[in-house]
């Protein structure tokens, strides 16, 4: 009965490229990642740190939280804004989220 059924081989396996494929494959991923992601948000924060380092009263500033004012004092990781004449708030450098143009704040 068995010399009667023929041995089965198999055929030839999967194509050594598949490997390859898969590296450049990932590589790309890591690129695309790269130029989209990571690149552009290192630029950024490196951009508000040197927005913070340059804090220096009488700067007019908006804050994360959308107040607006003008420094009066700033400290290692504080900065004091006046809000209105007379009123002032202190909020932490990294709460300052840009500089306005001098002459915005009239009325301070």
């Amino acid at each position: 009965m068995i010399a009667l059924i023929s041995p089965a081989y198999a055929e030839g396996g999967a194509p050594a490229d598949a490997g390859i494929f898969n590296l450049v494959l990932l590589a790309g991923f890591v690129v695309i990642f790269y130029f989209l992601m990571w690149r552009p948000q290192a630029k950024r924060a490196k951009e508000h740190k040197n927005l913070i380092a340059s804090l220096a009263k009488g700067t007019e500033v908006v804050t994360g939280g959308g107040v607006l004012g003008k420094v009066s004092k700033v400290d290692d990781n504080y900065v004091m804004l006046e809000v209105a004449e007379g009123i002032e708030m202190k909020f932490q450098k990294a709460s300052v989220a840009a500089v306005l143009p001098k002459g915005t704040l009239k009325s301070i």
